[in-house]
């Protein structure tokens, strides 16, 4: 007779939530992250990213200066308002988060993913509470509060949520990195793992932030969004 262990269930569910965000999060979901650079690729067209060193500065800079922090800022908020269910706050927050896009090409970076990955959820993914919070934001949405209510609505924890946020954001960055910048797959899998660590450190501060905590100094980046949009030759949206 064979006999079977059981797994508690306090030790399934970590789990779940973590193949979860995997899931969601991957490059295989349909929200087209593949089509956007951020900025990316203007940086490399004008001289500020032409190495591995370069391109390190550059994402150093949006991470913990510019989008990644305010994105994985407005995760975090969007997470409590979700699991609260205060519709109002979170409406707030999207309202906010869509209003920060400092481009015309940011901000359908931002909104096409975010409207695509509500959408692909509520279809794949589907619980009551993801369905009831998603009729607040049944227009335009940004990407970080997309990600936060579909956690929110599953009982995927804050922190995990926003550091898996943070991931994703610089995972996107350097795949950009590898197909418009002189940057090979060793280099983008070693910044990889230097920027680990320093996105667990950032979750641990921002993810118990509130709206007031929001800002960026990234000008620069902010005015090559515009000037990509009459780049000669590009091959991203933003």
């Amino acid at each position: 007779m064979t006999t079977r262990t059981r797994i508690p269930t306090r030790t399934i569910t970590p789990m779940i939530d973590a193949l979860r965000l995997m899931a969601w999060l991957s490059p295989t979901y349909p929200v087209g992250a593949f089509a956007y650079s951020h900025g990316l690729e203007w940086a490399v067209e004008s001289g500020d990213v032409t190495n591995a060193d370069s391109l390190a500065e550059w994402l150093s800079d949006v991470l913990e200066r510019g989008a990644g922090r305010n994105d994985m800022i407005l995760c975090a908020c969007a997470h409590r308002a979700a699991t609260a269910g205060d519709r109002a706050a979170l409406a707030e927050v999207n309202a906010l988060a869509l209003a920060l896009a400092p481009s015309r090409e940011l901000h359908l970076e931002t909104s096409q993913q975010g409207r695509s990955f509500l959408d692909a959820t509520l279809r794949a993914w589907p619980c009551p509470a993801l369905s009831t919070v998603a009729a607040v934001l049944d227009g335009t949405v940004a990407y970080p509060v997309a990600v936060a209510v579909a956690a929110g609505a599953h009982g995927v924890e804050r922190r995990a949520t926003v550091a898996a946020y943070g991931l994703a954001f610089v995972q996107n960055l350097v795949s950009a990195a590898l197909r418009v910048a002189p940057v090979g797959q060793s280099a983008g899998t070693a910044l990889l793992a230097v920027f680990t660590p320093r996105i667990a450190a950032l979750t641990e501060t921002l993810a118990e932030a509130g709206l007031d905590a929001l800002g960026s100094a990234t000008l620069r980046l902010d005015l090559g969004s515009f000037r990509h949009e009459t780049q000669y030759s590009r091959i991203f949206r933003s």
